[in-house]
C-alpha cells in the first residue's frame, strides 16, 4: 500500500514527507510503548502510535520503519518534526484512535507485521 493511500484512508495531514507519499508500506505496527515497537515492528512498516517524543523517531530509525503516523490529533513536539526531517522520516496526523486507524488500515488491506519475519 502506498504511504499516499494509508493518508487518504486515516484522512492524515501529512506533517513531513509530502515528497515521499510514493512509498511502499507492506504492513503496519501500533503502539504507544516504545519498549514494543522494539520487539514488534518490521523494517519499511508505518508505526503508529500516540506518543509524540523524538524518541519515536529514533526508534523508528533504528528500526528502518518506513513513516510514523500520530494518532487521537497529538501533535508532536517541534524538535520532533525537525530530527524526523533530519532523518527523512514521512510523518503524518491522523484525529483518529488507534484503534480506529488499525481497524481502517487492516479493512483497506494493510496487515499488521505478525508473521512479516
Amino acid at each position: 500500500m502506498k504511504l499516499s493511500e494509508i493518508q487518504k484512508i486515516l484522512d492524515a495531514e501529512v506533517l513531513y514527507g509530502h515528497h515521499k507519499l510514493d512509498l511502499d508500506i507492506f504492513a503496519c505496527g501500533a503502539a504507544d510503548l516504545m519498549e514494543d515497537v522494539l520487539q514488534a515492528t518490521a523494517k519499511g512498516a508505518v508505526l503508529l502510535t500516540g506518543l509524540t517524543t523524538v524518541d519515536v523517531v529514533r526508534i523508528c530509525t533504528i528500526m528502518e520503519i518506513g513513516a510514523v503516523v500520530f494518532v487521537r490529533g497529538k501533535v508532536p513536539e517541534k524538535n520532533t518534526l525537525e530530527l524526523a526531517e533530519s532523518y527523512e522520516l514521512p510523518v503524518l496526523l491522523t484525529s483518529r484512535s488507534l484503534f480506529v486507524s488499525c481497524g481502517r488500515l487492516y479493512m483497506n488491506g494493510l496487515r499488521g507485521v505478525d508473521g512479516y519475519w
